[in-house]
């Protein structure tokens, strides 16, 4: 089996959750890896939005697709 090698984040990520003293703080960094994430999903749809990939043509066309 081939060994991985992490990078910087993964590493950050994976020290923040081995020092999280419980399920509360464990879920507290899940709402902000979450966040995070979502913040960045919403300023792509924004450029997406603006320079006309995105529309609402284009979302009613995803909204009938499976």
């Amino acid at each position: 089996m081939e060994a991985t090698t992490l990078n910087k984040s993964q590493m950050m990520i994976l020290e923040s959750f081995a020092g999280a003293k419980d399920e509360q703080e464990v879920n507290a960094l899940m709402d902000v890896l979450q966040n995070f994430y979502a913040m960045r999903l919403e300023a792509e749809m924004q450029r997406l939005w603006d320079n006309g990939t995105l529309n609402q043509e284009v979302l009613d066309k995803l909204r009938d697709e499976h």
